[in-house]
């Protein structure tokens, strides 16, 4: 589900586009649901490539809250996949909700990590996501989420 025109969802992505045009070498933001829906994306990332990285970011985040529940962690406030030639960020961004940012192998870290907490802080509470489910419901769906 991509919300891509109403004036919200334009709204968001010109503040992704902002995000990497700010933050030298980050190439690619979104944003999605916690289990993977993606609900913004910047301009230069195509609608497939866009789903399939809120799927990841979604993945690589459920991974880390796992394991910080499993031991004793706490909550997660980051997590960044480093590869060969690039970088993958993905953080809270308001009430089931994350911000996912692809950068270059050469981009500035720090500065990408700042930028994305700016505008989580600035606008986090507008970036918020329903479940799909109600709690309930989703508890008593069988394995594989099917009816």
């Amino acid at each position: 589900m991509v919300y891509d025109s109403s004036d919200a969802a334009g709204d968001l992505n010109w503040l992704l586009d902002d995000l990497t045009d700010r933050a030298v070498g980050a190439e690619h933001a979104i944003v999605l649901s916690s289990d993977g829906l993606l609900i913004g994306r910047s301009h230069r990332l195509g609608t497939e490539d866009a789903e399939h990285l809120a799927a990841v970011a979604s993945a690589f985040q459920s991974l880390a809250r796992g394991t910080g529940r499993q031991f004793g962690g706490g909550a997660v406030r980051q997590t960044v996949v480093e590869m060969e030639q690039a970088f993958l960020f993905v953080t809270a961004a308001g009430e089931g909700a994350c911000l996912a940012v692809l950068a270059a192998g050469d981009a500035d870290v720090g500065l990408v990590a700042y930028e994305m907490n700016m505008r989580v802080r600035r606008v986090g509470q507008f970036l918020t996501s329903a479940p799909r489910f109600p709690r309930a419901e989703a508890e008593t769906l069988p394995v594989g989420g099917g009816s």
